[in-house]
């Protein structure tokens, strides 16, 4: 069927928090107009929301969010997952019965453990991460095309209707995502690998050059080569999301931090004792690692 064509997913969606993600899924909304009908950003800030309208991502942007909640037939939180529980029990009781909450959390257990409280019956909800992201952060920062042929991890509960989950799949279908679906549980152990693990090292290695001695330090900064500008450009991210992920994720960013610190021990006795093959075998999968992603259309 031809884009113009489609029917949108929502009448009206609510997205709460219009940073990164946020205003991503707005621009994409904007652009290509199947998304919804009526578009409504929040935030509680006020000089956010003018932003917003500036930027003409929405048809209105307000502090108000249980105004907003009240009109929408879907609210998408994006805001930090340390905040998600306190923004739900906002949000649940002014929506309309049958209308759709998700959110964009990049943990699951802790953000459906936190929700889960508030939640209404006559409220589907429909747990989301899509793994697309920048490092950069507020309105000005989306992109319409941030998600496209990015994934999309779907974690759908117990309760979760089917006719729900199957809205929120068109929805991130139509932003240009691919769908997986998993568990909450099994969603927070890939994440921690994938994601938290290699975060919670670019702010470490990024710490640790910033306390060298000063000589060596300007050294660092000035003659910084493309290995340590990777490892800045994660360490760029939004501190309170970071923050919330850590914590909330903790046990298996844990588990994960563990095992590479075996395996990073088990690289420090190879150099140490000239184990050559053990070095070239590391190396040589960590290239196929890479060649996989850009196989995988992920690099």
């Amino acid at each position: 069927m031809a884009e113009e064509h489609l029917q949108v997913v929502f009448d009206t969606l609510v997205v709460v928090g219009p940073g990164l993600i946020g205003s991503s899924v707005l621009r994409r909304a904007k652009v290509h107009g199947h998304l919804a009908r009526r578009l409504i950003a929040v935030d509680n800030s006020a000089d956010v929301c003018a932003r917003v309208m500036e930027l003409g991502l929405a048809d209105e942007a307000t502090t108000d969010v249980v105004a907003a909640a009240a009109q929408a037939d879907c609210v998408m939180l994006c805001v930090p997952v340390g905040a998600m529980g306190p923004v739900a029990a906002q949000v649940i009781p002014a929506m309309k019965p049958g209308a759709v909450l998700t959110d964009v959390g990049s943990t699951k257990v802790s953000v459906t453990e936190a929700i889960l409280p508030s939640l209404r019956a006559d409220v589907p909800y429909v747990p989301a991460h899509p793994m697309a992201g920048t490092e950069f952060s507020g309105p000005d920062a989306g992109l319409a095309d941030l998600f496209e042929n990015r994934w999309c991890l779907l974690t759908p509960l117990e309760a979760t209707t089917p006719e729900a989950l199957q809205q929120i799949r068109e929805l991130w279908t139509r932003c240009g995502a691919r769908l997986r679906e998993m568990t909450p549980a099994h969603h927070d152990r890939v994440c921690a690998i994938v994601s938290h693990l290699p975060h919670l090292l670019a702010f470490t290695i990024c710490g640790t050059a910033d306390d060298l001695a000063e000589e060596t330090r300007s050294e660092v900064l000035d003659l910084a080569a493309s290995g340590f500008r990777d490892f800045t450009r994660i360490a760029a991210s939004d501190p309170i999301m970071w923050r919330d992920i850590f914590l909330a994720n903790r046990e298996a960013l844990l588990e994960m931090l563990g095992r590479f610190m075996e395996d990073a021990q088990a690289m420090a006795r190879a150099i140490r004792w000239g184990d050559a093959d053990y070095i070239v075998n590391k190396i040589e999968r960590g290239r196929e690692i890479r060649k996989s992603l850009i196989e995988n259309r992920q690099a």
